[in-house]
């Protein structure tokens, strides 16, 4: 199967699944889940297509095993990160940009974390980047050791075992096969979509608010104007008498 490289040739799943096999895919998803330097990873696209390869032959591991030990290397992942977290703790927000750290990737995590509390551990297992930070992020906030074990579980496994599952499903699909670089570029835009609209929203609402800010401020002023005249008419009248 040949597919489009979505991005440097490295990174292309088939190449990957391909030169490293199902070692590389767990060690990918176990990197991508809570590592620092595994935010670059094709996470969605790996596991879509290590089930359509299952599907196809071309790995020969049962499914059911495939999708056990991704969601093991999924959760241990994350269980590292959260760790990783408690021991850097505030440090990490301090921590100068690099070519394999960027600040603002920790601040888009916290921010995702702050919305969404615990849960945010199963939503950010679909966006690219956050599910990297999320479970650091996790460990800075301290939060509860219980809940994280749970939501990371649940997290882990729909994702892990989700995505190669659709890929095992749809790869018995002649079309699918037939246009495999369209579809893991759906995949990829589908993926970094929650990005982007939240990066939208943020610059639609910066913008606003210097228009709000304006507003308040001339109602507070328009509020004092009317009192002065008046209380220079009071002050008028009293040095009449």
């Amino acid at each position: 199967m040949t597919t489009l490289a979505l991005g440097p040739s490295w990174l292309d799943p088939d190449y990957l699944i391909g030169t490293f096999g199902l070692i590389g895919v767990l060690v990918i998803v176990f990197a991508e889940s809570g590592l620092l330097i595994g935010f670059f990873l094709p996470g969605d696209s790996l596991l879509f297509t290590t089930g359509l390869l299952v599907t196809t032959g071309a790995l020969d591991t049962p499914l059911w095993l495939v999708c056990l030990l991704i969601v093991l290397s999924a959760i241990i992942g994350d269980q590292v990160g959260y760790l990783f977290g408690r021991k850097v703790g505030p440090a990490l927000f301090k921590r100068p940009d690099s070519k394999f750290f960027k600040q603002e990737n920790v601040e888009k995590a916290h921010d995702f974390f702050e919305k969404y509390g615990p849960k945010s551990l199963v939503l950010a297992r679909f966006v690219p980047i956050v599910r990297t930070f999320t479970p650091i992020i996790a460990g800075v906030s301290r939060m509860n050791y219980r809940s994280f074990i749970i939501f990371n579980v649940v997290g882990g496994t729909l994702w892990g075992a989700g995505v190669t599952l659709l890929g095992a499903a749809l790869g018995k699909i002649d079309f699918v096969h037939e246009h495999i670089e369209m579809i893991l570029i759906a995949i990829v835009v589908i993926s970094v979509l929650p990005i982007v609209i939240e990066v939208l929203r943020a610059r639609s609402q910066s913008k606003k608010a210097p228009l709000t800010d304006g507003a308040g401020s001339g109602a507070a002023a328009g509020d004092e104007g009317p009192d002065d005249p008046a209380g220079g008419q009071r002050g008028g009248r009293h040095a009449k008498r």
